[in-house]
């Protein structure tokens, strides 16, 4: 393995998660033949790189950098209804953890867990967001394709909520080409088609390591989205509870990054020079 000469005691780390060879042109490095070799990099091109890794690493320092858990309370969960789960006979064998007992035959879920795992779920979907990634929102439930279309359009992002079609991200580039982005994250607000059966983009996206959040009812199979959400996933007020929380969520995570870019920009400007002081330009105020 070729050695690092870069400097950076960091840089390790992001070589093995972002690519080598394009960390090392970030860094000023070219690869050679035995191992990254070190350029001249301008000043200016240097502090710039130092104020971004500043920017996308500042957010890491906290578990909860971005205050989730003051988004929603326990009541506000018991309010819209998210405990509400099907009945026992539909109960796949998978939500049994998540279930905190059953009363006139239907489950009832136990909402510590939920509050833990949508407070995991937000912070992830914020994360994804300040780094300016792309967030697809899914569903197939028609009551509610209005207003999942109408969250992703305010915050920015996108939504399919009509019939996914095989293959829309295993076989993107030859579909549409090989300069479509495919999504960051999925959030799905329904993770089934039907009644029975989970939702073509939870496999695909697990083909392609496609982080996903997911709203569980106790009648769905967990296992293949990243960060689930056990609740009730028919009821219009916990859905429309958990379409504010993820709006809410992503809103406030790009305008913190708007406001840091422009006081890292600002930092990064030199002070102004004081030699040959002369009087300020004169606007139309002064009668000049």
């Amino acid at each position: 393995m070729p050695s690092l000469r870069c400097g950076h005691q960091n840089l390790l780390p992001q070589l093995l998660s972002a690519g080598g060879r394009f960390a090392l042109r970030r860094h000023g490095c070219s690869y050679g033949g035995h191992g990254p070799v070190r350029k001249k990099m301008n000043p200016a091109l240097a502090a710039r790189c130092r104020a971004d890794d500043r920017l996308l690493t500042e957010p890491l320092s906290q578990p909860d950098f971005f205050n989730v858990k003051e988004l929603f309370s326990l009541k506000d969960l018991f309010n819209a209804r998210v405990h509400l789960g099907h009945k026992k006979g539909c109960r796949h064998r998978f939500m049994e953890p998540y279930i905190f007992g059953c009363r006139l035959d239907q489950d009832i879920i136990d909402l510590d867990q939920t509050m833990d795992h949508l407070q995991l779920a937000l912070n992830f979907t914020a994360h994804i967001a300040y780094r300016k990634g792309i967030i697809l929102f899914v569903s197939r439930n028609r009551q509610f394709c209005h207003l999942i279309e109408s969250t992703a359009r305010e915050c920015g992002e996108y939504a399919h909520t009509r019939y996914w079609q095989g293959g829309l991200l295993t076989n993107a580039p030859i579909q549409f080409g090989s300069g479509v982005r495919l999504p960051d994250l999925l959030i799905f607000l329904s993770s089934l088609n039907n009644v029975f059966e989970p939702h073509v983009a939870i496999r695909d996206a697990a083909k392609m390591n496609i982080p996903t959040v997911g709203v569980v009812d106790t009648n769905c199979n967990p296992c293949l989205i990243t960060y689930p959400i056990p609740g009730n996933d028919d009821s219009p007020t916990a859905m429309e509870l958990y379409c504010k929380l993820f709006k809410m969520t992503i809103i406030h995570a790009k305008d913190y990054r708007k406001q840091r870019e422009v006081f890292h920009e600002l930092q990064s400007k030199p002070a102004p020079s004081c030699r040959g002081a002369s009087a300020p330009p004169r606007g139309p105020a002064d009668g000049r």
